[in-house]
């Protein structure tokens, strides 16, 4: 088992570390967050550091996991990723036990699909996007880098996702359209 640790230690990295558990791939060996939470714990994993740490972890664990969330902006996590793949982190592509991942789809680094999300045959998923729990993407759609799919959101076949995207909770495309930006809970993309 390969040692991780996780950037950002608030709501989205409980169920990041629910699923990193479940997966069994992984051995969670700390959380990196603001320098004034050093020495808290999120699920009773140590909070170790600060951003201006990870040079020195790399010394020692060479995976990691933006698991800050993205509602309002993409903006973090994009930050994070970048400074990641600087230092020559390796951000790999976690998969829930629970979740669905045809064997013709695609997947790109630091992505994780949460509990029970479903990416069908010949769809194509970015780098640092969440799959939340219950999201469905389709064939032969694309979410491009750094998107967030929410809980129980439905993408349908031949749906183009664009970068650094939320698509809200219970949001529903039709097919072969292109969804941009902030796509509001509950919403149906026509």
């Amino acid at each position: 088992m390969e040692n991780i640790i996780l950037i950002g230690g608030g709501g989205h990295c409980k169920s990041v570390i629910d699923v990193i558990e479940q997966e069994n791939k992984y051995k969670i060996i700390g959380i990196v967050d603001k320098k004034s939470l050093v020495g808290s714990s999120v699920l009773g994993y140590e909070i170790i550091g600060s951003d201006e740490d990870l040079q020195k972890i790399f010394l020692y664990c060479t995976n990691a996991l933006v698991s800050v969330g993205h509602i309002d902006s993409p903006k973090i996590r994009k930050k994070l990723f970048k400074q990641l793949k600087e230092i020559g982190f390796k951000l790999p592509v976690i998969i829930s036990p629970l979740a669905y991942l045809s064997k013709h789809a695609e997947v790109s680094e630091g992505t994780i699909l949460m509990h029970y999300s479903v990416v069908n045959a010949n769809a194509r998923i970015g780098k640092n996007c969440i799959l939340n729990t219950k999201s469905l993407i389709e064939h032969d759609a694309l979410i491009h880098d750094h998107c967030h799919i929410s809980t129980a959101a439905v993408i349908n076949g031949g749906v183009t996702v664009n970068e650094g995207s939320f698509f809200g909770s219970n949001a529903t495309t039709k097919e072969k359209i292109n969804v941009s930006g902030f796509i509001k809970a509950g919403s149906v993309q026509t």
